[in-house]
């Protein structure tokens, strides 16, 4: 599945675009299982650490 898109220019026309429906679908799922697997994953395993932003600003003396 490619190009998650639906196409129709008149009212009613996208309904009838096929394949574009079955891409959304799967497209759906597809995000639905994964922000499953990330809400699993973080239970699991939490949230990987964070640090404290090292500011570079460029100068070299």
């Amino acid at each position: 599945m490619y190009w998650n898109s639906v196409h129709g220019r008149e009212k009613g026309q996208a309904e009838k675009d096929l394949e574009g429906l079955q891409t959304m679908r799967i497209l759906a799922r597809n995000m639905s299982f994964l922000m499953k697997s990330i809400a699993l994953g973080k239970e699991k395993y939490g949230m990987p650490k964070s640090e404290e932003h090292l500011w570079t600003h460029f100068i070299s003396e």
